[in-house]
């Protein structure tokens, strides 16, 4: 649960208490941090992702949606689902029913994507994302 706990803080750091943030880091593709909604189950999901663009169309490379989750100790983000325009993947952790409702966990996709997102958040910090030198754009307050 740590590592989760560590995304929901990287995240609302990296929000600053907006909806909507693009960070800019000199020599490095900008990044969209975004409240994108709530799921069925009223958890709040956040985009992170870094856009490409391709024949004109803004393409994700990747995106990450993190499901936000209110335990005793604080807030987890939980890694819910992966996309990459350029390789052709959409992969979600959970299937839903019509409720909305959890129904399935893919327990592989889930722990790829711990792995992949806890190597992201590390490789954003290194590149700047997270200091005085990064450009933060408020898309929505």
């Amino acid at each position: 649960m740590n590592i989760y706990r560590d995304f929901a803080t990287h995240l609302d750091q990296l929000l600053d208490g907006h909806s909507a943030v693009r960070i800019t880091v000199s020599g490095f593709m900008p990044l969209s941090v975004e409240e994108i909604g709530i799921d069925g189950e009223g958890h709040r999901l956040v985009s992170l992702c870094h856009y490409g663009e391709q024949n004109g169309d803004l393409m994700r490379d990747p995106d990450i949606v993190f499901m936000f989750q209110e335990y005793p100790n604080g807030f987890i983000a939980e890694p819910v689902s992966f996309r990459n325009d350029y390789l052709g993947l959409d992969q979600e952790v959970y299937r839903y029913d019509e409720t909305g409702t959890r129904t399935h966990l893919d327990t592989t996709l889930k722990s790829q994507l711990r792995e992949f997102a806890q190597t992201w958040f590390a490789n954003l910090n290194e590149q700047g994302f997270f200091g005085d030198q990064a450009v933060r754009t408020v898309l929505s307050p």
